[in-house]
């Protein structure tokens, strides 16, 4: 095969190139948008769907027609062949608003496929005939071969765009407008004929809750949250009987097993006896909590979607995003223009059979008809009749033309013989009584069209009640949806995971989408998400599961840089980024942290007294120097703290309270940054010591007796000088 060689002119103009890719690119994107993926404005359809109905409409004849039928007519006016019909047509009927269907056409629950188009049959259904045609109204133009016309747009007389909603992918954008109830679209309609304001919000045909909060009128920034109805009545048994929108009964269970396998539910097994309507049993194991396990069904399975609408539409052969309150108020003044329209043609129609009827009627009585016997030619007659009509040309609504008196010759020597005036005088009166009401019709115009969506809602609107119930609902998070059936271990090599069992402590309870909390012996805490084995580090000042109803306080002594201020502190955790490193120090150099601790609540916090010792002190002044925490007030974790001496702290104790009159003792603390992973379990249920070092430190001096009131004294003159802050 020869290799095809580029032109000159185009290897010398690589612009011309660019622009001619261009151009196929913008045609294609155009055909693409305006001929096959977004509806139109006017009447709510893709041009596959308006093809579908014309086709239908010209087939009708009151019975059913095959499918694969429908589709070959209208073959003629789609050029993209039978399997785009054939679905389109399939999604039409599962809609069940303009199209009657019969035979297996699908499951929209269970997600079963219609059968083939050769064996079920479709015909239009009343309400189509009613909004959807007008003939005498439509613009029509040639098909795509030129051989046929076909409707630009067909003149619907009803928001039918939102009672369908639709579906499409074009080029570089997307269309989701979310179907909306029948009455709820008539009402919204007449309130608008009012000048009145109405809302509008989504209903779906698998029912379901919907919370439509985050509506915003269906625009591009819309969000919306569709639940699963659960039904937790019958003991350990929770019943879904309607679906979120969008989803099956086969896709529910599906993500249901895949959350089971993930170890993220757990349940006892699933039942599907799903028929006219959704019925899953979800059965459970004794002693399950039923709202966690429902919480977990929100979090993790198909029973809770998010559903993010944009409405996109064309509009002048161009699409144009907007609200579903603009599409209505648009739709509604369609329909009032083709009303108007479609009495306009109704009001000529019924003058011009005025018109005849009243002429027919002077022909006759007044024995105009005899003309044509007496003339010798037939322009003579033609001449003799108008002139015999003349003296009534007043009366006329228009003026007399030849094709009206050649109409006049046309009538038959029978009709002519059995002709009654009263009846004729009886049908003229009553074309004047229907002339004089579409003139009214007409001067009325907003009414009229008010009592057309009445005469619709009354007709048709006991077939639509709402089925998607209207709610709001807290957001349920996996982390705290999520079942906590894995425990979380920590090794001697720093590594921590629920994967890790042999040779690691067990630490708490976890899921697998906990997040653990770790502080380094450096001051630096961070969060994580868990995982199988992940490494934290060997020495550490803590590590737990972190949870959404934790409240913790920590208690923290620290000395900023080498030689510098000792500090302290009281803090909760606050806002986090995972993965991110916190400083709890200042992070200079040389920090140390000589005391942590962590606790449940503020009290047990402020309860915490410790024994503070210095460096190079006079050995008759070694005597330790109580802290009390409760004298600070909880801050962010990223406060300096509160100076506890400006000199070097050799070592820090707890005081552990004592009985009732005797005095209290002191326990040790940990000597960072020596703190061994494997004595970390003492903080993870919430107690106040810290872990101890190993190995462990000497067991501090037994205490001197109690100072005199003049030795006491004399310390607190000393310590003042030191530096040390009370």
């Amino acid at each position: 095969m020869s290799k095809e060689i580029t032109p000159v002119y185009l290897q010398e103009n690589p612009s011309l190139i660019q622009r001619m890719f261009g151009d196929y690119y913008l045609e294609y994107a155009s055909y693409v948008i305006l001929e096959r993926a977004v509806p139109h404005i006017i009447d709510g359809l893709k041009p596959v769907q308006r093809r579908i109905l014309h086709s239908m409409e010209r087939m009708d004849d009151g019975r059913y027609n095959k499918v694969a039928n429908i589709v070959g007519d209208t073959m003629k006016y789609h050029p993209h062949g039978d399997a785009s019909i054939g679905s389109a047509l399939v999604t039409l009927g599962q809609k069940g608003l303009l199209i009657d269907p019969q035979g297996n056409w699908g499951n929209i629950l269970t997600g079963d496929a219609a059968a083939a188009p050769r064996y079920i049959e479709a015909r239009l259904s009343q309400f189509a005939k009613d909004v959807v045609y007008s003939p005498k109204v439509t613009e029509w133009k040639l098909s795509y071969d030129g051989r046929n016309k076909e409707p630009v747009a067909l003149p619907v007389k009803f928001p039918l765009l939102l009672a369908q909603g639709a579906l499409g992918i074009a080029v570089g954008m997307n269309c989701l407008i979310l179907p909306h109830n029948f009455n709820e679209l008539i009402e919204a309609a007449i309130h608008y004929l009012r000048g009145e304001d109405f809302e509008l919000y989504p209903d779906f045909p698998t029912g379901g809750l919907l919370d439509v909060s985050g509506y915003n009128d269906g625009t591009g920034n819309s969000r919306l949250r569709c639940r699963a109805k659960l039904d937790t009545s019958t003991k350990k048994i929770i019943r879904i009987t309607e679906i979120p929108h969008g989803t099956t009964t086969e896709s529910v269970i599906q993500s249901i097993e895949n959350a089971m396998e993930k170890g993220k539910l757990k349940v006892a097994k699933i039942e599907d006896n799903t028929a006219a309507t959704a019925d899953i049993l979800v059965h459970l194991h004794t002693g399950q909590d039923v709202e966690k396990t429902c919480n977990a069904l929100y979090a993790f399975t198909e029973c809770q979607v998010s559903i993010s609408p944009k409405a996109v539409v064309i509009v002048d052969k161009k699409p144009v995003f907007m609200g579903v309150s603009e599409i209505l108020k648009i739709n509604v003044d369609n329909t009032k223009d083709t009303l108007r329209r479609e009495l306009e043609v109704q009001l000529a129609e019924l003058q011009e059979s005025w018109m005849q009827a009243s002429l027919e009627k002077i022909f006759i009585e007044n024995r105009i008809y005899k003309v044509l016997e007496e003339s010798e030619s037939w322009e003579q007659s033609l001449t003799e009749i108008e002139e015999r009509l003349q003296p009534f040309v007043q009366d006329f609504i228009r003026a007399v033309t030849r094709e009206d008196v050649i109409r006049l010759t046309e009538i038959r020597i029978k009709k002519i013989a059995k002709y009654e005036i009263h009846e004729a005088e009886e049908h003229i009166r009553g074309l004047e009584g229907e002339i004089e009401q579409c003139r009214k019709n007409l001067a009325q115009l907003t009414r009229y069209t008010i009592r057309w969506f009445e005469k619709l809602q009354k007709k048709y609107g006991a077939n639509w009640p709402r089925r998607t119930e209207l709610t709001t609902f807290d957001t349920v998070t996996r982390a705290v949806a999520a079942v906590e059936n894995e425990t979380l271990y920590i090794d001697e090599e720093g590594f921590a995971g629920y994967g890790i069992k042999k040779g690691g402590e067990a630490v708490d309870k976890c899921s697998t989408m906990s997040d653990i909390l770790i502080i380094d012996n450096q001051g630096v805490l961070s969060i994580r998400r868990v995982q199988e084995k992940f490494y934290v580090g060997k020495k550490l000042l803590h590590i737990s599961v972190l949870r959404p109803t934790d409240d913790w306080v920590f208690n923290m002594i620290y000395r900023d840089g080498k030689e510098g201020i000792t500090y302290a502190k009281r803090f909760k955790l606050g806002g986090f980024t995972r993965d991110k490193e916190y400083q709890l120090t200042q992070g200079t150099k040389g920090s140390r942290v000589f005391f942590f601790t962590v606790h449940k609540t503020e009290e047990e916090s402020s309860a915490m007294q410790v024994n503070v010792y210095l460096k190079n002190q006079l050995r008759r002044l070694r005597r330790p120097i109580p802290f009390d925490f409760g004298k600070l007030r909880v801050k962010g974790r990223g406060v300096l703290g509160n100076i506890v001496t400006k000199n070097q702290v050799e070592r820090i104790s707890r005081i552990i309270p004592s009985a009732a009159g005797e005095e209290g003792t002191d326990a040790p603390a940990p000597e960072t940054p020596a703190t061994p992973v494997g004595t970390l379990s003492a903080l993870l249920d919430g107690t106040t010591e810290a872990p101890v070092a190993e190995p462990q430190p000497p067991a501090p001096a037994a205490a001197p007796p109690a100072p005199t009131d003049e030795q006491q004294g004399l310390d607190d003159s000393i310590h003042e000088q030191m530096g040390f802050e009370f």
